[in-house]
């Protein structure tokens, strides 16, 4: 039996016992969830105290759902958190009309890209070029950067980025081929210079 049969599996289990309204069902969402939503908001309004306070109407939004009988046939859990996410996001800036100007450096929110699999060489090249990567990510357009947030920092499967965006598959691998090429371009811009 393979982890992700398993992961799904009590995936589809955590649902079905969702849409019976079950609470300890839905802290147990909310605590395998919490942090991972919280960066993604985090990388998107760009300020912590914010990020905390949508993230909390993120979860508030989800059990609405769940308590009016809404909740969407998701795929997974998490892509529907994804989606609720998203679009609190958009409706955040719409009444605040703000742009996000958010900060990779911030120690209270570190961001660990490196792959453990990589041999220590590698690491030691990843780390260098994480820093750079860092300080270009923000310079991309927003589109860009969400996808590579949610494919490189948040780990998420394809298949859920492809329910979270609405996009179809192909879509979405040549989306996340234009992100990491613009991104390798103003990495390269930058050590040029």
């Amino acid at each position: 039996m393979s982890i992700g049969f398993v992961q799904n599996f009590k995936d589809q289990q955590a649902f079905r016992r969702l849409k019976n309204r079950d609470r300890e069902a839905f802290v147990r969402v909310y605590d395998e969830n919490v942090r991972e939503i919280n960066r993604f908001v985090y990388f998107k309004v760009g300020n912590q105290e914010e990020a905390n306070d949508l993230t909390s109407v993120i979860f508030l939004k989800a059990w609405h759902h769940i308590q009016n009988k809404t909740l969407e046939d998701a795929k997974t859990l998490r892509a529907l958190l994804y989606k609720i996410a998203r679009t609190s996001i958009i409706d955040y800036y719409r009444e605040s009309g703000r742009k996000t100007t958010t900060s990779l450096n911030d120690e209270r929110n570190p961001i660990d890209m490196i792959d453990e699999a990589i041999d220590p060489q590698a690491r030691l090249d990843s780390a260098t070029n994480l820093e750079l990567i860092m300080r270009q990510l923000p310079r991309l357009k927003e589109e860009y950067r969400e996808v590579i947030i949610m494919r490189f920092i948040n780990d998420l499967s394809l298949e859920e980025i492809v329910e979270i965006t609405g996009k179809n598959k192909g879509n979405v691998r040549v989306l996340l081929h234009r992100s990491l090429n613009a991104l390798r371009e103003l990495i390269d811009e930058n050590k040029q210079v």
